[in-house]
Parts: structure tokens; C-alpha cells; sequence
């Protein structure tokens, strides 16, 4: 399965993957699923991948050779985000039809993608691409995206995540959102990927590879630990407790009703 999430704050973009495939528990892999496309001074983008590993494949190898052969379109001569992923979503469904009509197995060939990127002039964005090609962008409440295995990642950034949260907030955030679903599904696993990029600044961003070992990674995981539970012994007490196991002081207790 797959984990990768992207936030869109005032301050630029964080996106976050990590690195399992896998076809059965006795087949596990480690592929990038985070492809990075940059022009110094001019644009970048970012892709996250989710789904078929010879469709993402595929879709990321004809994005590269659009380039290298000035076809038009391409993510160098797309001139706004609106265009490039339109591009990237119709890429996305001419590779699934390509790989069905050569499929005899009835296989699967979806893929799910989360583009971000800034282009000169123009603000920074994030989309998530469906395998019909249509997409969606992020809300102001929730300024993020997610594919694969949200369910788990997502309340912490539901809790944390708005647009004025600084960039170093943001990506330890999405780097808890990782954790969390690692924790509680092991078809997602290292190496993580991180990528942060600050609002019109055109490089290729500072990126982190993170590896199950790496301290950095080791030492954020155990201070998430070590904080939940000082949490919940910071919880409120019930009216009970410090009063004495048998003796009630306040609030109203209710009896279970009697059986029918």
C-alpha cells in the first residue's frame, strides 16, 4: 500500500511519501514514489504517487520524455498549475488504457497522484489527480492532501495543520502523519521521503531521505510516544478519582437501565 501526503501553507509546500510496495506480505519493495521536476529560477513540481507501480512508472517516464522531446504539452511548457495538471491527469488515463489493452488478466491498472508545485508569478498549489484523470484541490479548513492509507495520518493534521503554520511545523507534522500510519499498517514503510519548499523560492527544496534507522526520524517518533502519554495524564480526571475510588463527589452518575 502507500502513504504520501501534501500541505499548502502560507509559507510554501511540504510533501511527504513513503517507500513500500508490495504484492503479498512474501513480496515487499522500496520504490520512490516522490519524482521531483525542477527548473532553477523558473518552476518545480512535485509528484506523488499512489497505485499501480506500471502505471506510476510509466506516467513519470512519458512526463520526463515530453520534456526531452519539446512536445507540447509539457511540464516545462505548461504556463499555470491549472495546465500542468490537467496534462499530468490525461498522461495519467492514456497510460491505463495503454497498459489494459495489453492486459489479459483483468489487472488493475489505477494510480492515484498528488501534483504541487510553483511556477513564477503564480502562487504555489497542490492537487490530488484521481485514475480518471478529474481532480480536486485542497480546502482553506484543511490545506492538505492525502492518498493511500489516510485514515490513520490524518487527525493529527486535521488538529494542526491551517495555513499560517510555518514550514518546520508543517513537516514535522507530516512526518508524525508517516509515523502514525506506520505504526498502525505495516503494507506503509520506510525509507520516508520529506520535501519542503519555501513560497518563490525556485530550487529543488530541501530534502530529507529517512531511513528506519535514521536518529532523526528514531528520536521524532519517541518524543510523539513520550508526548501522548504525558497527554492523557494530563487528561481531565473523573469526579471520582481524586476523592477516593468508592466515594463519588460530583457530576451525576447513571445507573445501567434494567433489562427488558
Amino acid at each position: 500500500m502507500t502513504y504520501c501526503l501534501a500541505i499548502r501553507v502560507n509559507a510554501g509546500l511540504v510533501l511527504c511519501s513513503d517507500s513500500r510496495t508490495n504484492a503479498g506480505v512474501d513480496n515487499m519493495n522500496a520504490y520512490s514514489k516522490m519524482h521531483r521536476f525542477a527548473w532553477m529560477g523558473q518552476r518545480y513540481f512535485t509528484l506523488l504517487s499512489s497505485g499501480n507501480l506500471a502505471t506510476t512508472q510509466a506516467v513519470i517516464k512519458k512526463l520526463h520524455g515530453d520534456v526531452k522531446q519539446g512536445a507540447v504539452p509539457n511540464l516545462q511548457s505548461v504556463t499555470c498549475m491549472q495546465e500542468a495538471v490537467d496534462y499530468v491527469g490525461m498522461t495519467n488515463t492514456l497510460v491505463q488504457r495503454q497498459q489494459s489493452e495489453r492486459d489479459t488478466a483483468h489487472t488493475n491498472f489505477e494510480a492515484s497522484f498528488i501534483l504541487g508545485g510553483q511556477i513564477f508569478g503564480q502562487k504555489p498549489e497542490i492537487f490530488m489527480i484521481y485514475p480518471q484523470g478529474n481532480y480536486i484541490h485542497e480546502s482553506h479548513e484543511h490545506p492538505f492532501l492525502q492518498i493511500g492509507e489516510s485514515k490513520y495520518g490524518k487527525p493529527i493534521l486535521d488538529r494542526v495543520i491551517t495555513p499560517t503554520i510555518d514550514l518546520e511545523r508543517a513537516a514535522r507534522c507530516a512526518l508524525v502523519s508517516m509515523n502514525s500510519t506506520m505504526r498502525s499498517n505495516a503494507t506503509v514503510g520506510p525509507p520516508v521521503e520529506l520535501l519542503i519548499h519555501r513560497r518563490n523560492t525556485f530550487d529543488e527544496g530541501i530534502f530529507l531521505h529517512l531511513g528506519d534507522d535514521d536518529s532523526f526520524f528514531q528520536a521524532l517518533s519517541q518524543r510523539w510516544n513520550e508526548g501522548l502519554v504525558l497527554a492523557l495524564e494530563n487528561l481531565p480526571r473523573f469526579s471520582w478519582e481524586d476523592a477516593g475510588e468508592n466515594t463519588h463527589t460530583g457530576g451525576q452518575i447513571y445507573p445501567f437501565p434494567p433489562n427488558p
